[in-house]
């Protein structure tokens, strides 16, 4: 399931509405710091991130713009006990709407960066082990 891409949201209702809340418990309870719907079995394009400053909930999100490079140990609620040393950029630039339908742009550096990539990659059927640094190649 984690192989496949996800699906535009089309309908921003109270269906979609106590999607995020779940994702959002689950992602806290996890003491992750993002979450892809497909990870709860929901092939949608929802994604909610927190890095320590409030919760961004992201519907049909892309990423806009990238800036620099970050090679930094990465993990995956849904690979539990591994890491890796990926490689990101330092800076993201993304476009989402929130649950509601609207537009919204975020960015973030560093952890928040990571994370916008982590969580979007899912949505497209990628896993963080496809970002593997060069030296990383073949597993810790």
């Amino acid at each position: 399931m984690l192989r496949k891409k996800s699906r535009p949201v089309e309908k921003f209702d109270e269906r979609l509405a106590q999607l995020i809340d779940d994702m959002k418990d689950t992602m806290y309870h996890a003491e992750g710091v993002g979450l892809a719907a497909v990870q709860v079995g929901v092939l949608r394009r929802v994604v909610v991130i927190d890095c320590g400053d409030g919760c961004i909930e992201l519907v049909n999100p892309e990423i806009i713009e990238t800036e620099g490079e970050q090679r930094e140990l990465e993990g995956c609620l849904s690979i539990p006990g591994e890491s890796a040393r990926t490689v990101r950029p330092m800076s993201v630039k993304v476009k989402a709407q929130n649950r509601f339908g609207k537009w919204c742009f975020y960015s973030g550096s560093e952890l928040k960066a990571r994370a916008f990539c982590h969580e979007i990659d899912h949505l497209d059927g990628q896993l963080y082990i496809d970002h593997l640094a060069p030296e990383q190649e073949g597993g810790e």
